[in-house]
């Protein structure tokens, strides 16, 4: 297995290869991802701190709230040209993501202070969501699958089979074609404001688990910014919504809640499940959880976390968002881990990560089972290997 030494230093090759000096943050990967996408750079900006490149870790910060929009909207691509993949703006997309930058902005802040400005800009986004984006019950809901950051999840497949005519999810293969002509029926299907963000949907919108849990963890790291108890406030509050409405005793996972579509797939045991350790208060729920990630029936294989549960139907080894690795869904179940004193859960994790970057040659994903990698190699955020401490 490959030293730290020689770790941080593909890692940060890998970094200083995709980086644009010119638009002030790294891609994804130079040639198959070459826009910039909020939470690829948001974990982007956290590598370049823990390698010391601070100036580089707020630049590419910066970035991601640049194209915020003055009512706290920020999308989740920036266009590197003219583009209209993503809704009908052609300088950035009309669909947002995980508010990472949160967080990111928390571990810069360790090196001193940040941007002037650049809580505010993350508080505006989340009030945008707060406003936007909730649903009666208090959750935070989605509009495309994008938005999740796990873009063909089999939470989806409901929505899926519907849309291709296929009676059982269950039967569903995934393919990028038929996947692929999907996402562009749900932007056709988006209700998009008068500035062309997209507002609503009217065949897809879920509030899911993971991207909750990711909001009130948000809202709890810019408490730490700011001191502002309004954000411990609504963290709290939605914590105890997920914890009311999307926990799954059977599983002991937290599962997605369709808002319109939708079906059972929306429970399908996935990493997302378990983020909800990031912020619930129940101790009992968080270890039924967290204790998965070190199950081998269930998220533990030999080279990083499966993101479908090994034990079920749906798991492929090699299937896109239907079983690979992901790295930032690992330094995720690990951040969750850490918050509950899981040492032992963020060493496994820690150990897998370092064994899948050596065969995957720092992948966008990864077969579990055996390192293989798929998708962009290398790509930006696998990077985060090196935020595991040996």
């Amino acid at each position: 297995m490959l030293d730290e030494a020689e770790i941080r230093k593909r890692a940060r090759q890998v970094l200083d290869d995709h980086w644009d000096e010119e638009r002030g943050h790294t891609y994804p990967h130079t040639s198959i991802y070459r826009h910039q996408w909020m939470w690829d750079s948001s974990f982007a900006a956290i590598c370049w701190h823990h390698v010391g490149e601070h100036d580089k870790a707020r630049r590419e910060l910066t970035g991601v709230l640049s194209a915020q929009f003055p009512d706290g909207f920020v999308p989740h691509m920036r266009y590197a040209g003219l583009n209209r993949d993503c809704g009908p703006l052609d300088h950035c997309s009309s669909y947002t993501q995980p508010p990472i930058y949160a967080h990111a902005a928390r571990v810069l802040s360790d090196a001193g202070p940040l941007p002037a400005g650049l809580a505010d800009h993350i508080g505006a986004s989340l009030d945008w969501l707060w406003r936007r984006r909730r649903t009666p019950d208090g959750l935070i809901f989605l509009v495309h699958p994008w938005e999740s950051g796990a873009d063909d999840s089999p939470r989806w497949d409901d929505w899926v089979a519907r849309y291709l005519g296929v009676p059982d999810p269950a039967d569903l293969r995934w393919n990028r074609p038929n996947w692929t002509a999907f996402d562009r029926h749900l932007v056709d299907a988006t209700l998009f404001d008068d500035n062309g963000i997209a507002d609503h949907s009217t065949v897809f919108e879920c509030a899911p688990a993971a991207y909750n849990a990711l909001y009130a963890h948000a809202a709890i790291e810019l408490t730490a910014l700011t001191g502002d108890a309004m954000w411990q406030e609504r963290a709290d509050r939605l914590a105890a919504t997920m914890d009311d409405l999307l926990w799954d005793d059977d599983q002991g996972l937290w599962s997605d809640a369709p808002v319109i579509g939708g079906g059972g797939t929306a429970s399908i045991p996935t990493l997302d499940g378990v983020l909800g350790a990031l912020v619930t208060p129940d101790a009992a729920k968080a270890t039924r959880a967290l204790d998965q990630l070190i199950d081998p029936d269930r998220f533990a294989a030999p080279y990083g976390l499966t993101y479908v549960a090994r034990d079920h139907p749906a798991y492929d080894s090699d299937g896109y968002w239907r079983g690979t690795a992901w790295m930032q869904m690992n330094y995720l179940a690990a951040f969750a881990a850490q918050r509950w004193g899981r040492h032992d859960i963020v060493n496994a994790i820690a150990v897998m990560s370092r064994a899948a970057v050596e065969h995957s040659r720092f992948a966008e994903h990864w077969n579990p089972e055996t390192g293989q990698g798929h998708g962009a190699i290398p790509l930006t955020w696998s990077a985060l290997v090196i935020t595991f401490e040996p």
